[in-house]
């Protein structure tokens, strides 16, 4: 783990501008994750996080310092959790159906954030052809958009994992029987310390694992968006 860090502060000093990315990514990836729960939870007729001010993209507002620093080290990270009371949701919706709307709002806004980064990614190389080259600023904007789009696509598939307490195994639960579901949710603690655990000394195993799921990923949002621009490119 020493040798993990000394390599991590040594590349921030050798990629200053790599580490400005990466601090974005982190707040607006996160920020929107979670702003996205508490806005489907406030839609639902839970303003429990709203009243907490977390109806917000103020990083401050959600950012967690472990997590963060682990989304600056591993690439993984995780946010504040929402608070959510699915007994003040409105009457027209279960609480199984109420929680597993709020659990993939989360997943779902990276997915929106993925589809637009990629968009913007391949708006810059655009230019980048048609200038010859552009400059560092370019650069800089291709490095940022690629950034932005990977760790979105890999937030929301490492958070729809079906394991406590990320948002898939909220969804998973709202498919069990409830008397199933809440012997699951006994065990919930251990499983997630346990997930802790292999998310901090296992990270190259689960960053294997996560590569492997996001690939569908890469068919349904990047390999369309870019299959358009390169007709476009025919074109100019």
């Amino acid at each position: 783990m020493t040798h993990l860090t000394a390599s991590f502060f040594q590349n921030i000093l050798q990629d200053p501008a790599g580490l400005l990315i990466l601090v974005f990514v982190l707040s607006l990836s996160l920020s929107f994750h979670e702003f996205s729960h508490a806005w489907m939870a406030n839609r639902l007729g839970d303003d429990t996080a709203a009243l907490q001010g977390r109806l917000s993209l103020n990083p401050l507002r959600h950012l967690d310092p472990i997590g963060s620093l682990m989304f600056l080290i591993a690439g993984i990270g995780w946010a504040r959790p929402v608070p959510v009371n699915p007994a003040r949701f409105s009457r027209n919706v279960t609480m199984k159906a109420g929680m597993m709307k709020v659990s993939l709002a989360g997943p779902v806004s990276n997915l929106v954030l993925a589809t637009v980064s990629s968009f913007l990614f391949y708006v810059v190389l655009t230019i980048v052809r048609l200038t010859d080259g552009g400059g560092s600023i370019l650069y800089f904007f291709q490095r940022l958009t690629s950034q932005l789009y990977f760790s979105n696509v890999i937030l929301a598939v490492f958070n729809l994992l079906p394991i406590p307490p990320l948002d898939g195994s909220k969804v998973f639960g709202s498919l069990l029987p409830n008397s199933l579901y809440y012997k699951l949710m006994q065990y919930e603690r251990y499983i997630g310390m346990a997930f802790l655990f292999l998310v901090i000394f296992g990270r190259g195993i689960l960053s294997t694992v996560l590569t492997y799921i996001r690939m569908p990923f890469d068919y349904i949002i990047l390999k369309p968006i870019g299959f358009l621009f390169e007709q476009l490119w025919k074109l100019l």
